[in-house]
């Protein structure tokens, strides 16, 4: 009986240290800062939106932002963005990398609490989060191998039955639109721009059909690529929601994605010009491996 009640005894001691030890971590990690956390989820490997890279600086002296439990920075566009959100609502920001194919998982069970990744809502997104208005507005393009068979092409009727094969990012809007080149080969999609843009240099593919800011940034490196604007009547038709880029939030957490809009609102970033004007800077800080 006694030794029954040692042991429950010390069972219970146990339980209460293990809490206080857990109260007491817990209460540690929220004083590592007076500031609330802004945690945002990106890819960290979709320049110009966002990358990864060694030093706490991008080339022309701009701050990197540490990625959370790597040794490594992010910038980009997204990365922009997220700081003057940051600072104007007083937060602390803190970026966490994760793979396309996982990143509206890894916020939902709780890894970070928004997303601002170039993510274009779809109607399809917009049933599993709620978003904000655009933080950038973008226009579609192709990419081919320039001095292949594909450079001259002017719309997707040049492309039409003749077996081009075709690839984008694995888990985007412009997945569909591949449909709509007629007797078009698929041999498979990637789960990063960069692996898309290889395989056409690699002539595993013919075609890449992207953003243009992607294109644009791979071209700064990739000389043997070449960027086509399709002509306006003969392009992909229902591409529209690719075009707006927007903050991803769980969709019961309307109460950030309003906070967010507010801030928005308040700085002003509702216009194209000046979104253009930071893409185009961006564009250019990205270190030469991106």
């Amino acid at each position: 009986m006694k030794t029954s009640t040692l042991t429950k005894t010390a069972g219970t001691l146990a339980l209460v240290l293990a809490s206080a030890l857990c109260l007491s971590g817990c209460k540690e990690k929220k004083s590592t800062s007076a500031k609330p956390l802004l945690r945002v989820g990106m890819e960290c490997a979709y320049a110009p939106f966002n990358w990864t890279q060694d030093s706490k600086t991008t080339p022309d002296g701009t701050e990197a932002v540490p990625i959370y439990k790597e040794k490594y920075y992010a910038y980009g566009y997204d990365v922009a963005v997220a700081k003057m959100l940051a600072e104007h609502l007083g937060m602390e920001l803190e970026i966490h990398k994760s793979e396309w194919s996982s990143i509206g998982i890894s916020m939902d069970v709780g890894d970070y609490d928004c997303i601002i990744a170039g993510m274009g809502k779809t109607a399809e997104r917009e049933l599993a989060y709620s978003f904000t208005e655009p933080y950038y507005y973008r226009d579609n393009c192709i990419v081919v191998k320039a001095g292949g068979p594909y450079e001259n092409v002017k719309g997707l009727s040049d492309l039409a039955g003749k077996g081009v094969r075709l690839t984008t990012q694995l888990g985007t809007g412009w997945v569909p639109l591949l449909e709509q080149v007629p007797g078009a080969v698929k041999p498979g999609n990637y789960e990063t721009t960069s692996e898309c843009f290889m395989a056409v240099s690699n002539d595993v593919a013919d075609v890449v059909v992207v953003d243009l800011p992607t294109a644009q940034s791979a071209l700064m490196t990739n000389k043997g690529l070449k960027i086509i604007r399709l002509a306006k009547d003969d392009t992909f038709t229902g591409d529209g929601p690719m075009v707006n880029v927007c903050i991803a939030t769980r969709k019961s957490d309307t109460a950030l994605r309003d906070k967010l809009q507010k801030a928005l609102d308040e700085i002003g970033w509702n216009q194209k010009t000046k979104m253009d004007e930071l893409m185009n800077k961006v564009i250019l800080q990205q270190p030469a491996a991106n």
